[in-house]
């Protein structure tokens, strides 16, 4: 699921200010697979989005990609640590 892992890290390093503080982390597990995204101070609410939207449509996206694959992937949008 690689491929999937630079999908999102794509889509977010357009998204942010800070593109190089962008990273994915990849779990593993048996039927899903989490990707944890994170950015760099002050670029969370640009990944987040108005009321939600940018995030939901990422993650709607990630669903048809990985359900194409037929996999099933979760993404998880961590704060960044001050």
């Amino acid at each position: 699921m690689t491929d999937l892992r630079t999908f999102i890290e794509t889509i977010a390093k357009a998204l942010v200010d800070n593109p190089e503080y962008v990273d994915v982390r990849e779990i593993s597990g048996e039927r899903t697979t989490v990707f944890e995204l994170r950015v760099g101070e002050g670029d969370l609410g640009k990944v987040i989005g108005k009321d939600g939207r940018t995030a939901r449509a990422v993650r709607t996206l990630l669903n048809a990609v990985s359900a194409k694959q037929g996999k099933r992937a979760v993404l998880e949008i961590i704060e960044p640590e001050a």
